[in-house]
């Protein structure tokens, strides 16, 4: 999934119609599966259920972005992935069947630091 992207029309009382936009922006999704918002105009929100989270929902966003802005340096055309390509990654790792980097799906080894 990618962040949304909120309406850029603020007017009149600014923190007021931000977290309007923001709700707007998330009609239909899960905000706990998306710790990102963009504020068109502004700038990203990020948030998590504690600060560490937050803090890295923000590293994550600005390293995607760093890639996106470097991929359409290299190749302005670029198109981007399908929906079903781009669910598929989300969902291997996120919601009710994630399975990828599961701690259940890791082979158990023994602890041999313990003597």
């Amino acid at each position: 999934m990618t962040a949304p992207l909120t309406d850029k029309a603020l007017s009149g009382d600014y923190e007021v119609e931000t977290g309007l936009a923001i709700v707007a922006a998330f009609a239909g999704l899960d905000a706990k599966e998306m710790g990102a918002v963009l504020i068109a105009s502004h700038g990203p929100f990020t948030w998590g259920p504690d600060a560490a989270k937050a803090v890295e929902n923000s590293i994550v966003l600005e390293e995607v972005a760093r890639m996106a802005m470097f991929t359409e340096r290299l190749r302005a055309d670029v198109e981007g992935i399908g929906c079903g390509l781009r669910d598929k990654h989300f969902l291997r790792k996120h919601g009710p069947g994630a399975y990828y980097g599961q701690d259940c799906a890791r082979p158990k080894t023994k602890d041999t630091s313990e003597g």
